[in-house]
């Protein structure tokens, strides 16, 4: 009867572990998942900014090759 309750407790043990030990895991590689997500979108928002930039610049040059062939 010991014996049982014993294995019983082991076993509730390892088990208590092994998920503990999952939840951890699974937590740290989503971490790690969101922080380079996060690197991307800095990237692409760096680019973004830049587009009315380099948009105004085609027009300054648009209109420089225009006076150019006049």
């Amino acid at each position: 009867m010991h014996d049982t309750v014993i294995i019983a407790l082991i076993s509730f043990l390892g088990t208590l572990i092994g998920t503990l030990g999952g939840i951890i895991t699974s937590g740290k590689l989503t971490g790690f998942r969101l922080q380079q997500l996060e690197k991307k979108v800095e990237v692409h928002n760096n680019f973004a900014g830049r587009i009315p930039v380099i948009e105004e610049q085609i027009k300054v040059l648009n209109h420089r090759v225009a006076d150019l062939e006049a």
